[in-house]
């Protein structure tokens, strides 16, 4: 959301757990010290337990395409020497784009019958 002086608010951890529980099938449910989303127990998005951050599950283009064009905010998030996908800090995180990689997370893991037809757009 833009504010009165043109800056973007930062997202708030309430409005991108709405968002994912909006998303079909979703249910928040404990991970170790995280919270996690999961569509049919399948984990897209967690929570760190500082809750100042999320863990989204993105694929390797989409998580290359948002850290070219919004790295200020967004780090790789590495998972047993891999990199798995995005570490968001809400602070500075623009909400469009937060709301964005949580449904292609989530798009990745929900099966064929539950998924869009199109496609979200980073820019």
């Amino acid at each position: 959301m833009q504010t009165a002086t043109g800056r973007f608010s930062n997202m708030k951890l309430a409005d991108a757990r709405r968002y994912a529980l909006s998303l079909p099938e979703v249910k928040e449910a404990p991970h170790f010290q995280y919270s996690s989303f999961r569509v049919r127990d399948k984990i897209f998005v967690t929570i760190p337990p500082d809750e100042e951050r999320l863990h989204i599950f993105v694929g390797d283009e989409m998580r290359d395409e948002a850290m070219a064009l919004h790295g200020e905010y967004l780090e790789k998030l590495s998972w047993g020497g891999r990199v798995v996908g995005l570490r968001v800090s809400l602070a500075t995180a623009k909400p469009s784009l937060v709301k964005c990689l949580i449904q292609q997370a989530w798009s990745r893991k929900a099966p064929p019958t539950l998924r869009a037809a199109g496609k979200t757009s980073l820019k």
